[in-house]
């Protein structure tokens, strides 16, 4: 296309604010557009004017004709809440209490979901509060892909919980054939020297080796044109053979691909012909627009047609999340992994990419499709999560798995938890749902309470419980509800006296939250983090040393900020 004209406009809603990522079809050309963060857009045209579509999820769909002589601006109206659309799914539910929301823009291309963080909880009105079990890891990777960069993190790209899951720390082994095993600490709270930090660490059931059952898996490769630059489509590559590289002959390998149109590259394939998988791999090539939801709808019906009903089924989509095809917002693939999650298919995402990365997409995916999320920014990151960590991506040990804390009043004033943040939309919809998530095997979870004392602990009180906390679960393959309770008892130490894995889990909780911008982090600076860090981190493990350079690079990039704002 020779464009000799140009089309400007911006597009707001009803209430004047600028729409971003709104769809823009141009008739003629059949090509799609779309708007930036302050709601414009530019488009190309061989003519003086053309008409086009504009769409968004939650707006009414516009067409308009478009003069390059003319700057156009575009109003959009906000339909009404559609009754039949799925329920949003919480993270965390305090019982019977309201919740506030606020909302957070997205930043460049890239999408996230607006978090609202969890507030302060009066004990003795609201005793009772859950929270959605998950392993996904994605978020500090994500957050070590922008510092690496010299660049500020969007508050909103910061999951505390997946900065702890990171690390699997403090792990302990299940007694017996137990399936969890829960343990707790209480310390004093290093940013607020008037309340103390309740640890909550769940360890999950770890699988004999010898006897894992074997896997059937379907790699969905997102081959389209957004996927050709070397940490995208070259980074999967590379690490989609290393996994290849462990699968046993029991093991069963299928590849679909969508670039342009939707392919199945690979027929099931015995994990034992590795070199016929690996040369499928490599002769996948970048090309055309990223039919997504068809693509996933494929793969679906190949993990089914090949179902091991003794295995673990799997998909696992590596993708930039840029669907422009086909169903592309979170509500509709909501939808659509609603459905095909009663296969007993479990889904594996795995994020790429900068710019344009869709964080709130995969995460979308991976939480209704019982799966897990983890960012690949890296091919050590990719043999982390593939290889060294390949039991626990792919084994799941139970499903739906939530978590519920009672406090006592009698001894916590207040509490409020850390992470575990809602989406904005879903603590809108009054009709929303607490959901739990998979644990994979050998998996360690650890949640973190600031929580406020009644007053000075007194021998009598001492002797009571701080909270009861209990498990719900479902085994795999089976609806049939479990349940396991465990008392928390008062057992407050000195910060620098209690177990080193604590200590490090702090360090992180702190991090996340000055990334966050929380306001309940109060004076905290970074070098604060780094002597925990420093004091607690362990010399043997790469990731810990790794962290160490993270809050060192992050002191520059915000102390940057900082100067420019006393300037």
């Amino acid at each position: 296309m020779h464009a000799q004209y140009y089309f400007r406009g911006e597009i707001k809603n009803n209430k004047g604010e600028f729409l971003q990522n709104v769809k823009i079809l141009v008739h003629s050309t059949h090509l799609l557009y779309y708007t930036g963060t302050e709601g414009g857009f530019g488009i190309p045209s061989p003519t003086l004017s053309d008409s086009i579509t504009v769409c968004i999820e939650g707006y009414e769909t516009k067409e308009i004709l478009l003069n390059a002589n003319d700057f156009a601006k575009i109003i959009l109206k906000e339909v009404s809440n559609n009754p039949s659309r799925s329920r949003q799914r919480l993270i965390s539910v305090t019982k019977d209490m309201g919740q506030s929301a606020t909302f957070a823009p997205a930043q460049d291309e890239e999408s996230y979901f607006s978090l609202v963080e969890n507030e302060i909880v009066n004990a003795k009105k609201y005793p009772n509060t859950g929270f959605s079990l998950n392993v996904d890891k994605a978020s500090y990777s994500n957050i070590r892909r922008f510092l690496n960069l010299k660049s500020e993190v969007p508050p909103d790209a910061v999951r505390i919980e997946e900065l702890l899951n990171y690390f699997g720390l403090h792990y302990s082994e299940p007694d017996n054939n137990s399936i969890f095993k829960i343990e707790s600490q209480v310390s004093d709270c290093p940013w607020n020297v008037k309340n103390k930090l309740l640890y909550l660490n769940i360890n999950a059931h770890k699988l004999n080796l010898d006897k894992v059952p074997p896997c059937n898996l379907v790699f969905l490769l997102d081959a389209s044109g957004s996927m050709d630059m070397p940490g995208k489509l070259p980074l999967i590559k590379a690490a989609f053979q290393m996994l290849v590289k462990n699968l046993r002959a029991e093991d069963t390998v299928s590849i679909v691909t969508y670039g342009g149109s939707v392919a199945i590259a690979l027929r099931p394939t015995s994990g034992a012909d590795k070199q016929k998988i690996i040369q499928a791999i490599e002769e996948i090539a970048p090309d055309g627009d990223t039919p997504g939801e068809a693509g996933i709808r494929t793969a679906y019906d190949v993990a089914e047609k090949s179902f091991n009903k003794n295995g673990s089924n799997r998909i696992i989509l590596a993708t930039d999340g840029d669907f422009n095809v086909g169903e592309t917002s979170e509500a509709a693939l909501n939808d659509l992994i609603a459905k095909e999650r009663r296969t007993n298919v479990y889904l594996t995402c795995l994020g790429v990419g900068t710019g344009n990365f869709k964080d709130s997409k995969l995460e979308t995916l991976a939480k209704k499709g019982n799966g897990n999320y983890a960012y690949l920014d890296n091919i050590g990151e990719a043999e982390k999560v593939l290889v060294k960590e390949m039991t626990q991506t792919f084994f799941v040990v139970a499903n739906n798995v939530s978590l519920n804390v009672q406090f006592n009043p009698d001894i916590i004033k207040e509490y409020r938890l850390i992470g575990f943040d809602n989406k904005k939309d879903a603590i809108a919809d009054s009709s929303g749902q607490l959901e739990g998530g998979e644990i994979g095997s050998g998996n360690s979870v650890m949640a973190v309470f600031e929580v406020t004392p009644t007053g000075v602990m007194n021998a009598p009180v001492l002797q009571q419980n701080i909270a009861q906390v209990s498990v719900k679960y479902n085994l795999c393959n089976d609806t049939l509800n479990n349940q396991i309770k465990y008392d928390c008892p008062n057992n407050y130490a000195p910060f620098k006296a209690i177990d080193k894995s604590y200590q490090f889990a702090t360090a992180l909780t702190m991090f996340g939250m000055k990334l966050r911008e929380s306001k309940y982090i109060g004076t905290t600076q970074w070098s604060d983090i780094e002597a925990i860090a420093t004091s607690s981190f362990d010399p043997t493990n790469y990731l810990q040393k790794e962290f160490l350079q993270l809050i060192t690079i992050a002191k520059k990039v915000y102390g940057k900020k900082k100067k420019k704002y006393v300037e």
